[in-house]
């Protein structure tokens, strides 16, 4: 395979099996008291029996109009869903969608420490029906762990997080810059390293262990989201990976391919900035340069006439008007205020590193290298590049995708998913910035995964622990999947279809077969579960081996 396309990578360990039923009886699998209660549709279960993943169907016999009665359902199905609701269960939240349905939002813990990935969903129509339970509970978890008081504390935890990586805080913050403003009234402060620590209950394999959660963001030396799991007993790693979400690679004024573009600006004193307040949001849209190459957010980028059409500032304003085009697609089409949905504020870097061949969402902002010009130009040159990212983001808080194997390669699918929709000229990823001397060439083609080295189907499914499980590679699968979905219901159902599932029914650990679930799910809510449209989508993933 060349060197500049993707490298053979992964499967994860979280298989899940999965079927398609009609009617109750067909779930012989719980005991008759539950098949008597419930009109199961469509279910995904784990092989090792940890706990109903996806159910959906009439699920309940009465109405359910707030937590308790959620929480009385799950108790009165109890040899399904195995936990106890009142002390393993705790509401985060209860939303109300545009289709009159309501969700409530459950995290499980074992003595009020959460389980890492536990997210519960509970999921009701108009009439307060239980029609749909997503997520995942482990029912072995309060048998597991039964001593939740750690024998470290926080400090010694983190530490022992920075050994592991090779790195101190220090080594992070070297050149880097800490506050930038453009006046009193609009200031930037910005940490170049974060450290967040948490105490979980970590589950791996089947086995439960109590643990920190540390994660430790920084851009120097290199890009970092690292979440690493310190055994709380005896401060052993018990499983570390960078969640750097990667492109895998990889006013007025004019873009990297001298394309003109109409910015929003902000002025002060003399001085114009890249510094968009126009958006109906709590935070702006900003743009800062990385003149010493590695600091974060560096220095905001600037101009004396409001026209960016310096070569140096090309990156610049593609990032800033990407970054706009992008807010306003999840504003206008999914009535998303920002990656969070609270109008977050959406930081951009440009000229990061020397002839760095890369793009990513470090977790708290985007981050885009200038290339080397030969594998890459400035890769902030290209909108389905920077809605990848920034969909990295609206995954982060939304699905939660934990990003390795199967979950991983769902992170990666569907923000090249939505790099689609908000380019939707063609199906490659990258085209505009990849091989600048090689035309037609791409990073990914959804319509066609093996041209770029990825499977498009469950037979050629790649094993390996390389790249967090092949979360870049298998990611091919998905993507194909996808393809078949949007070529055949068209983009503006695809995309309702897709969000609602990211947003509504995916959960951290969910895998291929899930995914399936949840689109199936999604589906179902916007057009009908008999509909040409189901069908279309069901058909799409069963042409790529996931049932």
């Amino acid at each position: 395979m060349s060197k500049k396309k993707l490298v053979s990578l992964a499967l994860g360990t979280s298989l899940v099996f999965s079927a398609s039923f009609t009617g109750a009886s067909a779930f012989a699998q719980s005991s008759d008291s539950i098949t008597s209660k419930m009109d199961i549709h469509q279910k995904v279960m784990n092989i090792d029996k940890k706990g109903p993943s996806f159910l959906s169907g009439k699920l309940s016999k009465g109405i359910v109009k707030n937590d308790q009665d959620v929480k009385k359902f799950i108790k009165d199905n109890k040899e399904l869903f195995a936990v106890d609701p009142h002390s393993e269960l705790t509401l985060l939240e209860k939303t109300t969608d545009d289709l009159g349905m309501s969700h409530y939002r459950f995290t499980q813990s074992v003595d009020g420490v959460p389980v890492d990935g536990a997210i519960f969903i509970v999921h009701t129509n108009k009439k307060n029906e239980v029609t749909a339970t997503t997520g995942q509970l482990y029912k072995e978890a309060s048998k597991k762990v039964t001593k939740t008081k750690s024998k470290i504390n926080q400090k010694s935890a983190t530490d022992l997080a920075w050994k592991h990586i090779g790195l101190s805080k220090a080594d992070t913050l070297k050149g880097a810059q800490n506050e930038f403003s453009i006046d009193a009234k609009k200031d930037s402060k910005v940490e170049n390293t974060t450290e967040k620590n948490d105490l979980v209950i970590h589950e791996k394999d089947g086995k439960f262990t109590l643990a920190y959660k540390v994660q430790l963001q920084f851009i120097e030396p290199y890009g970092a989201n690292w979440q690493i799991y310190v055994d709380a007993k005896d401060g052993s790693i018990v499983e570390a990976f960078n969640a750097v979400t990667d492109a895998a690679t990889t006013g007025s004024g004019y873009g990297v391919l001298d394309d003109y573009k109409t910015l929003n600006t902000y002025s002060s004193n003399g001085t114009y900035y890249l510094y968009d307040v126009t958006k109906p949001m709590n935070g702006v849209i900003e743009t800062f340069t990385a003149r010493n190459g590695s600091s974060l957010p560096g220095y905001y980028s600037t101009d004396s006439n409001n026209s960016w059409t310096a070569y140096s500032q090309a990156a610049d304003v593609d990032a800033h008007a990407y970054a706009g085009k992008v807010y306003d697609y999840y504003k206008n089409t999914h009535n998303r205020n920002s990656f969070d949905n609270n109008g977050a504020t959406i930081r951009s870097t440009v000229h990061y590193g020397s002839n760095y061949n890369n793009a990513f969402w470090n977790g708290s902002q985007m981050v885009y290298g200038d290339g080397d010009g030969s594998t890459f130009t400035s890769l902030s040159g290209a909108l389905d590049v920077v809605a990848h990212e920034l969909t990295h983001a609206v995954t982060e808080r939304t699905a939660g995708l934990q990003y390795q194997y199967q979950s991983g390669a769902l992170n990666e699918s569907f923000s090249d998913v939505f790099g689609y929709f908000l380019d939707p000229g063609d199906y490659l990823m990258g085209e505009d910035v990849y091989t600048p001397g090689i035309s037609g060439d791409a990073l990914r083609s959804l319509s066609n995964p093996s041209k770029y080295g990825q499977p498009e189907h469950m037979n050629n499914y790649v094993n390996t622990s390389s790249d967090n499980g092949g979360v870049h590679t298998n990611s091919g699968i998905p993507n194909k999947a996808a393809y078949n979905t949007i070529s055949s219901i068209g983009k503006a159902k695809a995309e309702k279809i897709y969000y609602r599932a990211l947003t509504v029914y995916l959960t951290p650990t969910s895998n291929f077969s899930y995914a399936r679930a949840a689109l199936l799910q999604s589906a179902a809510d916007l057009y009908g579960s008999g509909s040409s449209t189901y069908n279309s989508v069901k058909a799409a993933w069963d042409a790529v081996g996931v049932y």
